[in-house]
């Protein structure tokens, strides 16, 4: 199922991979759009191994990007097409995080996910309900889908870092709230950042707070 999802990688800068991070790009959007991100990281992770797979759905809102879920007031899509589309996406996630982990030679504890945006639904759900826990989830701008079965889903409970704009015209910066709360109620170690006066994207304090999470956590 892995071999569906096309992805970019950059190599540890180290040549020893210890730990793996995996972007998890937003709707309408690609692989490419986050792994830049990568090299920013990179000279403070030295060991840390940088990947971002395409979703596998074209985007129906952007034919240039590509889609996790179809979003029904956005694009049109029905509810059904939306359930469907994410249940086919979180196993074609799953197979390809442990895909990546094999090849890498690294265990689940190694692994963190950063995703934004319709990419940091996805790492929130996929996450909790994965075998083993990964080494942490950073949720950029996005939300947490049914958080009322969160507490009864939830498999694992790694450490989760959420961070939003709180001029955000696209994913309410509300819904990080929201989902702190459930994350919390549920058991998990949750932090939370305010990337002040910036809308739907990702500010300098957000990616510091960001490598600073993966830094205590990723294996050295």
């Amino acid at each position: 199922m892995s071999e569906g999802l096309k992805f970019g990688r950059k190599a540890a800068r180290s040549g020893k991979a210890r730990s793996i991070v995996v972007f998890v790009h937003g709707y309408g959007a690609d692989g490419a759009d986050l792994l830049g991100l990568g090299d920013a990281l990179a000279p403070h992770l030295p060991d840390t191994v940088f990947v971002a797979p395409d979703a596998p759905q074209p985007c129906v809102g952007n034919p240039f990007g590509f889609q996790w879920f179809p979003i029904p007031w956005l694009d049109g899509s029905s509810e059904e097409a939306a359930r469907e589309g994410m249940a086919a996406s979180v196993a074609l996630l799953n197979a390809f995080l442990d895909a990546r982990l094999t090849e890498e030679g690294l265990g689940a504890d190694a692994l963190a996910l950063v995703g934004f945006s319709q990419g940091a639904m996805m790492s929130l759900h996929v996450a909790p309900r994965r075998a083993e826990a990964v080494a942490g989830v950073v949720a950029i701008s996005g939300r947490l889908l049914v958080p009322e079965r969160l507490a009864a889903e939830a498999v694992v409970k790694p450490p989760v870092l959420l961070i939003h704009g709180d001029q955000d015209p696209v994913v309410p910066f509300a819904d990080m709230g929201l989902a702190g709360d459930a994350l919390v109620a549920a058991g998990f170690e949750t932090y939370g950042h305010v990337m002040e006066g910036t809308g739907h994207g990702i500010a300098p304090d957000g990616l510091g707070v960001s490598l600073q999470f993966l830094k205590e956590r990723l294996p050295r």
